[in-house]
């Protein structure tokens, strides 16, 4: 099974920026961040002594992680030419949340049906830090992604949570972080859900859900266009 250290929200894995997992897990979940948020756009090339220093480590455990995104098309290694990434188009991405919208719906309309007092009453706990965390201008990737990932574990299906996992690896973990613009939005759907899973309305959970995730890649693919025109 793909390592999903890098996921979309799922049980048993750590958040983005948690710092967890190998070295060479770390590097990978950095760059491939960086490369579907366009930060390092097609064309650019991966200095292996540069990011061997940000980690404060060997070449070897970066040499490792590019060839692990070589798996997923984003990187391209050459013995001469180095590491070249290639990127993703911005029709991919709006590909990429299209299923991730509709992986994730299935999951919180079961969520809905399937979730415990004690796990809504832990979701509302992150919707409340999520919150706090727009409103004060700090961290909102970390607790973002908490709130998903409970929501998520409530649906109680390992196979959808695989699933879920393997298709989040093309999705950029911190698009919150990435476009504040897009927080009281956010917000004001996050309510929503979390009335959807407190009334166990899967219909209603599923529909927030699909079209909390569509705004988003509507916004990243924006991003991404425009820094690919910027070349």
């Amino acid at each position: 099974m793909a390592d999903m250290r890098e996921a979309w929200p799922v049980a048993g894995v750590p958040a983005p920026d948690s710092g967890t997992g190998t070295i060479r897990e770390r590097v990978a979940r950095l760059l491939r961040e960086r490369i579907l948020t366009g930060a390092l756009p097609p064309g650019s090339r991966i200095d292996l002594n540069a990011v061997a220093a940000e980690f404060d480590t060997s070449r070897t455990p970066v040499r490792e992680a590019c060839l692990e995104l070589t798996h997923d098309g984003l990187v391209r290694v050459a013995p001469r030419s180095g590491v070249v990434v290639l990127g993703v188009p911005p029709e991919a991405i709006l590909e990429n949340f299209a299923v991730m919208a509709a992986l994730a719906g299935v999951a919180a309309g079961w969520a809905a049906d399937r979730i415990t007092p004690d796990e809504l009453r832990r979701v509302r706990e992150l919707k409340v830090e999520v919150a706090i965390a727009v409103r004060s201008g700090d961290d909102v990737a970390t607790p973002n992604w908490m709130f998903h990932r409970e929501i998520n574990k409530a649906c109680k299906s390992p196979r959808l949570l695989s699933m879920l996992g393997m298709a989040g690896r093309m999705i950029p973990a911190g698009f919150l972080e990435a476009f504040p613009e897009h927080s009281p939005c956010s917000l004001e759907e996050h309510d929503a859900l979390v009335r959807a899973l407190a009334d166990h309305d899967g219909a209603a959970a599923r529909e927030i859900t699909e079209k909390h995730l569509a705004s988003a890649a509507q916004l990243l693919s924006s991003r991404v266009s425009a820094l690919t025109d910027e070349q």
